[in-house]
């Protein structure tokens, strides 16, 4: 690490997912290799091919107070639960608001809230629409809900880069506090796009599983049965430090948010450029953004959504930028794919891997497919031994966008 970079740190971690309304059960159950993926009960189910989604294992409504949860987007609720238990997580601290920024974003945004309204005034008129109907269907909605609760404000800003938010989000907070804009910032990703237009839409792309028999085995990244994601919902927030701010008020320390790095494929709008350039490169600079070397990284946690072509790409990536050492996991196995809510939650997984010194197994993983050259974790999460590890989670999105954020231990 250059002598005169800030250096960021980890102090807070908040989620609610597919497997656990929050980071302990959550953390629990993907060790176990528990699925969070259940065929879907809703009145449009019939009217798509694909029936079975990554639903949250905890309805925000059991969680928010009624009149609160009424003027958020369920997007805008997952968010503002996660950054919620981030905020405790790291000692709910008295801190300058002037010092205080929000980073957070959803890569489709309130999309629940613009189809509801919209059916709202076809069927009874613009009178019956909620006040807050902007307010939550607008994307940076939860980057504004946030800030307003905890008072920050350094900057609240939203990023949208589709699959990638999430990471792009913390990416985007480390340089806030680098750059000297805040002390502090609370950073993530959230989504809440389980309709039938959605679920409809991806199935038309050819993107999603029809595993409709066996949902909980329909994720399966780098098996040669894969056909496609599974759509999940949630989200996951950090909150990311100045480590003299966080040593001056005895925080606890997860581990260091060391580096971002950034491309895009400039290729296809939705599809992978076929030689992996993109993702490689991003992490690539994100190496060199966190003072690393190949060698350093001992852990990826991998994007691989269970595509037929995705999963290859992004394999060889990892094998081209890093080497064959690094274990790989494949943590959508379990979740599904939280889309703008990825990068939040598997950033958090690749922390926890880092902090606990262990990694999840890829779930569903029976027959590896031919010409993988990484280090897949089967059967059985893998422990990782040293003292000084690096690991990096990698997220891509539609639009070719691509970004790999850096952690290491303390």
């Amino acid at each position: 690490m250059s002598k005169d970079r800030v250096r960021v740190v980890v102090t807070g971690l908040g989620a609610t997912t597919p497997l656990g309304g929050d980071v302990a059960s959550t953390w629990s159950a993907l060790l176990e290799g528990r699925s969070g993926i259940r065929t879907l009960t809703e009145d449009w189910v019939d009217t798509v091919p694909v029936k079975f989604a990554g639903v949250a294992a905890v309805d925000p409504g059991e969680v928010l107070p009624r009149p609160e949860a009424r003027r958020l987007d369920r997007a805008e609720q997952f968010a503002l639960i996660a950054a919620r238990q981030a905020w405790q997580d790291a000692g709910a601290p008295d801190v300058d608001g002037e010092r205080l920024g929000v980073v957070v974003g959803s890569g489709i945004g309130g999309i629940g809230t613009i189809l509801s309204a919209y059916d709202l005034y076809r069927e009874k008129g613009w009178n019956r629409l909620s006040p807050f109907t902007v307010p939550m269907l607008m994307p940076n909605g939860s980057a504004g809900w946030i800030s307003i609760e905890l008072g920050a404000k350094a900057g609240a800003h939203a990023t949208v880069s589709a699959c990638a938010t999430g990471a792009e989000s913390i990416g985007y907070g480390i340089d806030m506090i680098r750059s000297g804009r805040a002390d502090m910032v609370v950073a993530g990703g959230t989504e809440a796009a389980i309709h039938g237009l959605n679920v409809a839409s991806f199935a038309a792309a050819r993107a999603m599983s029809t595993r409709n028999d066996e949902p909980e085995r329909a994720s399966r990244p780098f098996d040669k049965g894969r056909d496609g994601f599974v759509l999940g919902e949630g989200a996951g927030i950090v909150v990311l430090e100045s480590e003299e701010h966080a040593l001056a008020r005895g925080a606890r320390i997860y581990a260091v948010a060391a580096g971002a790095g950034y491309t895009s494929d400039a290729y296809h709008i939705t599809g992978l450029d076929p030689d992996g350039k993109g993702g490689q490169e991003a992490m690539l600079r994100a190496l060199r953004n966190a003072d690393l070397a190949p060698s350093d990284v001992v852990h990826v946690n991998a994007h691989a959504t269970s595509t037929p072509l995705g999963d290859e790409i992004e394999a060889r990536a990892i094998k081209e930028a890093v080497g064959g050492h690094a274990i790989v996991t494949a943590t959508k196995s379990m979740t599904g794919h939280l889309l703008g809510g990825a990068g939040g939650i598997e950033s958090i997984f690749t922390i926890l891997a880092l902090h606990e010194r262990i990694v999840p197994a890829i779930a569903n993983l029976e027959d590896p497919a031919d010409g993988i050259e990484v280090d897949l974790v089967r059967g059985e999460p893998r422990k990782l031994e040293g003292d000084q590890l690096a690991a990096i989670n990698n997220s891509f999105g539609f639009g070719g966008h691509n970004v790999a954020v850096a952690f290491t231990t303390v």
